[in-house]
C-alpha cells in the first residue's frame, strides 16, 4: 500500500534526518512508526506449534524479515 502524507518541513527535514542516522529511507521509518502504535497481532500468537521456537519472543522481527523478503520477491 501506497499512502501520501502531507508533512511540514521541519518535520520532513526531522524525519529525513532521523533515518538516515539509521541508515534506513524516511519510508522505512514511517513503516516502523505506524506499526509500533498500531496492533499487529493478536496476543495469542506463539502458543501453536509453529515449529519455531522464538515465535512469541520475536513475532514483529520475524513479521517484519517476513515482509522484506516478500517485498524482495516481487522487486
Amino acid at each position: 500500500m501506497t499512502v501520501t502524507v502531507p508533512l511540514l518541513d521541519d518535520l520532513a527535514a526531522r524525519l529525513a534526518a532521523a533515518a538516515a542516522e539509521r541508515g534506513i529511507t524516511p519510508e522505512e521509518l514511517l513503516a516502523e512508526a505506524v506499526e509500533a502504535h498500531l496492533p499487529c497481532a493478536p496476543s495469542f500468537i506463539g502458543l501453536g506449534a509453529s515449529g519455531r521456537g522464538d515465535l512469541s519472543e520475536r513475532h514483529k522481527e520475524i513479521r517484519r524479515e517476513l515482509i522484506e523478503e516478500r517485498r524482495a520477491s516481487e522487486a
